[in-house]
């Protein structure tokens, strides 16, 4: 009879900050010697040395990195919303920090320093790690710690003393949390703080975790204001127009409508230019900008010309993106994993595929229609022009691509749609 191997103990939440400290340095030796001791680490903690290991930073390196030019990190500063709160940032954090001897830290999402504050002596101890403006706080450069695990992992996260991988770090304490923007969800950077390791408390995370929520809510507010503006402009234009159209902010978020119905945010290029240019769910479309956004006015026989082309790129794990040819131009979308498995199914099978086919090809059990059609269903709404059913399909004309990353075990790492694990085989492989 099989069984499955215990799960290692990890530190308790009770333990001492020492004890805990001791256990964890432990289990970092270990590792670094090719073993593992009885005491794991936290999970995300063992995730992170596994991903540092695999990269190959070295665990003895100083945690120096190239700083940015001074043009540069300004540059870069103007250029993210986090400057808009920064002062909510200095009120929440920075002066909290100065109190409890620790410093409050911003980064971009490239892990790299665009602002620090906090307790004079503890800043000065920070350049001794390099820990100041415009330096890089990457897995990859400068091993587990809070920026640069939190930008892999993609959540708020604690690392204390001896869980940081560079010894260098062990006599240092830091949280940190993602800020997204609540516009696009996408990510903006990360909120630190970081302090000597005798400056430790566990309920660190949760403040730093609170004013990154307070950021997003504070841009959240900020947005809604600038809709209602972009609406009182928008309201007597679209008054004096015949015809659909709408008016949207630069991130596609609805602000008026006339003629069509209501949307609540309309998916837009990357690069949208004045002029004629084909959208996805509405075809041809005149544009011409606004101040903070855009007026869409849509043609007549808008869907005419559909798409010629789709590029489905999944050569990057963490970017899964379709490119739809139009006409007159093009756009490109992310993907979930999941869309991107049901497309990758439908571009090996051009003739066409039952929701019973796909579900046996994304989930290996052709019984869970209802799940692929509640999927198909939410991919048209922004691919309904190069989709199309009965079966599902890719509409006749257009030319599809694939786009594999370099080794084939890459494809789509995560998944475990049978469609997927049949191309990760190598060929000739039964």
């Amino acid at each position: 009879m099989h069984t499955q191997p215990a799960a290692r103990p990890r530190p308790s939440s009770t333990s001492s900050p020492a004890v805990a400290a001791g256990l964890v340095h432990r289990a970092r030796e270990a590792r670094l010697a090719g073993d593992r001791t009885a005491v794991a680490p936290r999970a995300e903690i063992d995730a992170s040395w596994d991903r540092v290991l695999r990269s190959g930073v070295d665990p003895e390196q100083s945690p120096e990195s190239r700083l940015l030019e001074t043009d540069e990190i300004e540059h870069r500063r103007r250029s993210t919303a986090l400057g808009e709160v920064m002062p909510l940032l200095r009120e929440g954090l920075a002066t909290i920090a100065d109190a409890a001897q620790q410093i409050m830290v911003v980064t971009d999402t490239e892990g790299r320093v665009l602002w620090r504050q906090g307790h004079a002596a503890v800043m000065r101890r920070a350049k001794d790690i390099c820990l100041e403006e415009g330096a890089a706080w990457t897995e990859a450069a400068t091993g587990t710690n809070a920026i640069g695990t939190a930008l892999a992992a993609r959540t708020p996260i604690q690392v204390h003393s001896a869980e940081h991988f560079i010894r260098a770090l062990h006599s240092w304490t830091c949280a940190a949390a993602p800020v997204r923007d609540p516009r696009d969800g996408r990510l903006m950077g990360i909120v630190d703080i970081s302090g000597p390791a005798s400056t430790f408390h566990p309920a660190t995370l949760a403040l730093v975790g609170s004013v990154a929520a307070l950021a997003e809510s504070e841009l959240r507010s900020r947005h809604l204001v600038a809709i209602e503006r972009l609406r009182s402009v928008a309201a007597p234009l679209l008054c004096r127009l015949g015809g659909r159209a709408l008016v949207v902010d630069t991130h596609g978020w609805l602000a008026a409508v006339s003629g069509m119905p209501p949307v609540d945010r309309l998916p837009l290029p990357k690069s949208l230019e004045p002029g004629t240019v084909w959208l996805a769910s509405l075809g041809m479309c005149r544009v011409e900008p606004l101040p903070g956004g855009w007026l869409v006015q849509v043609a007549e026989g808008a869907h005419e010309r559909p798409p010629r082309r789709v590029v489905l790129d999944l050569s990057r794990e963490r970017e899964l993106v379709v490119h739809v040819a139009g006409p007159v131009g093009s756009w490109s979308r992310r993907v979930s994993p999941r869309h991107a498995e049901l497309l990758y199914a439908l571009a090996l099978y051009p003739e066409g595929r039952s929701a019973a086919e796909l579900a046996e090809d994304v989930f290996g059990d052709a019984s869970r229609t209802v799940t692929v059609r509640a999927e198909i269903s939410r991919m048209r709404r922004h691919l309904a022009e190069v989709l199309a059913h009965r079966p599902y399909r890719f509409r006749e004309g257009v030319e599809v691509e694939v786009v594999h990353p370099g080794v084939p075990a890459d494809l789509l790492p995560r998944s475990t749609a049978p469609v997927v694990l049949r191309a990760r085989m190598p060929a000739g492989a039964v």
